[in-house]
């Protein structure tokens, strides 16, 4: 089951790129569909963020229980596979998921410019903290099971 998680967990952020991808050209058009499209990328985040926690708190490999493992947070920072996967992947994806649900109100209201700037940093925050396949040490396969 966990494995298969895994694999949702991956395979979901295609899903919301996409969907952010077009938001940010909606936003920047001024098109109104952006209410829609900005609803599914919402509920898309917040079903990642729940599958991210459930890793994060239950995984032995990354998350809690490495810091755990490794004697604490000063012995996570000194280990760069340690601090990506403990501090800066769960972090930097919070913030953008945060951004992305402030970015909705203002896309439900049609207030464009907001959500095209909030949609931009939580783009670039997601992109900074994806273990791409490129990524020395801490990559992921583009498509996770396949």
């Amino acid at each position: 089951m966990y494995n298969g998680l895994v694999h949702l967990h991956s395979a979901l952020r295609w899903v919301i790129l996409i969907l952010l991808i077009i938001c940010l050209i909606q936003a920047f058009t001024k098109n109104e569909k952006i209410a829609k499209t900005s609803l599914w990328l919402l509920i898309s985040s917040h079903i990642m963020l729940l599958l991210g926690l459930f890793q994060y708190f239950n995984s032995e490999a990354v998350g809690f229980h490495m810091a755990e493992r490794l004697g604490g947070f000063g012995n996570v920072m000194k280990d760069s596979f340690a601090r990506f996967w403990v501090v800066e992947h769960i972090s930097a994806m919070i913030l953008a998921i945060i951004l992305i649900t402030m970015a909705r109100g203002r896309a439900k209201k049609l207030k464009f410019g907001l959500a095209m700037w909030m949609y931009i940093i939580a783009l670039i925050l997601i992109l900074a903290a994806v273990p791409w396949p490129f990524r020395e040490g801490i990559g992921r396969p583009w498509f996770p099971g396949m």
